[in-house]
């Protein structure tokens, strides 16, 4: 049995794990769990699965969680998420939390040598030479969670890397694939939220709708599979079937495709390299299916997905800075005190203003991370 520690338990991506840990209770233990503020959210799977670390985000949560269950070890902040993640029980790690908060946790379990199940785009994007690093030196693997990068994973199984001419990573579009910029000027929180083919966290969801998030994919993408820039191609897919291909030297191009469910590509890390019954989610079904489009990507139209793929060709501190900014204008967004637009300017400024640093530690990373979220947070003043 594996013993399973989710960092970023009541996600979106969280929740859904536990649904496929709750299918194989004689594969999967719940061992370490950890989340933010929502003890309304956490407490009815703390529990049902019953593990033996919990982590919270500060001391007022822990006090306020204390009063609610009566449990020997919950632990605070980053320090708890590197024991969450590096306990002897352990043997594979979720990194499903929200943000660059999940890097530390992650350095550290694979240096424990933890199988490492990655949800959290952050980490590889804002540290993406320091990770990868650490995982050939432990010889450690990451096994993707993102669909669009597990589909890669799997139509690389048995192939070599060499032979590898470009990966294709396919994009809804998200809530606003059918606006013009001009109609991007009124758009409310509520308008971004409401995607079309998935049901994801706020966050993500407006990742998806500014084309932020296949940016930050893109980045991931180059460091998971060493892969460069140039032979990355992203296009548009709407009905989110096929979630990405691998085009070989010889021109055949291997597809994985499967229904827009994320149940699918979080049990095959869990279970990789077997794989196994997921009865909740549905068959994909061709014949009703039909049609699939298929669009190519304007930069102009989705500048954010253009500022990603600078970035990551630009590297050193840049895609920290990128991140940062995004992730703080994002939420100025969501608390209604930016517009839309005004998130891919802000990100913009951010990276004109930023000097980069060609090859960060870990300390310099979370300085810079910290030094942008100021200063897109005070309106880069």
């Amino acid at each position: 049995m594996k013993q399973v520690s989710l960092l970023g338990a009541t996600g979106s991506i969280g929740i859904q794990t536990l649904d496929v840990i709750r299918l194989h209770p004689e594969q999967f233990s719940l061992y370490a769990m950890a989340f933010g503020r929502n003890i309304e959210k956490a407490l009815p799977l703390i529990h049902e699965f019953n593990p033996a670390i919990i982590v919270v985000q500060d001391e007022d949560t822990k006090a306020k969680l204390q009063k609610e269950l009566n449990h020997s070890y919950i632990l605070c902040g980053g320090e708890g998420l590197i024991e969450a993640g590096t306990a002897e029980p352990v043997d594979v790690v979720v990194n499903a939390v929200m943000g660059s908060i999940g890097l530390p946790a992650t350095l550290k379990a694979i240096q424990a040598k933890k199988i490492i199940a990655i949800a959290n785009k952050e980490t590889l994007v804002t540290a993406g030479h320091l990770v990868m690093e650490e995982a050939r030196k432990h010889q450690v693997e990451l096994l993707p969670v993102d669909s669009e990068h597990s589909a890669i994973f799997q139509a690389l199984n048995g192939e070599k890397r060499k032979n590898i001419e470009k990966l294709i990573i396919t994009a809804s579009g998200g809530s606003f694939r059918d606006k013009t910029r001009k109609e991007l000027e009124g758009v409310t929180v509520e308008d971004a939220l409401n995607h079309p083919n998935w049901s994801m966290g706020a966050k993500i969801t407006i990742d998806s709708a500014s084309m932020m998030n296949k940016g930050l994919e893109v980045i991931e993408a180059h460091w998971l599979f060493d892969v460069p820039y140039e032979q990355i191609h992203v296009i548009l897919h709407r009905e989110s079937v096929i979630h990405s291909m691998v085009e070989y030297v010889d021109r055949n191009v291997i597809a994985q495709l499967g229904t827009p469910d994320m149940k699918v590509p979080i049990q095959y890390a869990l279970t990789y390299p077997e794989r196994m019954d997921l009865p909740v989610t549905n068959h994909l079904n061709l014949e009703e299916l039909a049609t699939l489009n298929f669009e190519k990507m304007d930069m102009d139209r989705f500048p954010c997905l253009r500022m990603a793929f600078e970035a990551g060709k630009a590297g050193g501190s840049m895609p920290t800075v990128l991140n940062a900014a995004n992730e703080e204008a994002v939420q100025l967004f969501l608390e209604g005190k930016i517009s839309f637009l005004d998130i891919e300017r802000y990100i913009e400024e951010a990276l004109e203003r930023h000097d980069r640093i060609h090859n960060p530690d870990l300390s310099t990373i979370i300085s810079i991370d910290e030094e942008t979220r100021k200063r897109v947070r005070f309106h880069l003043n």
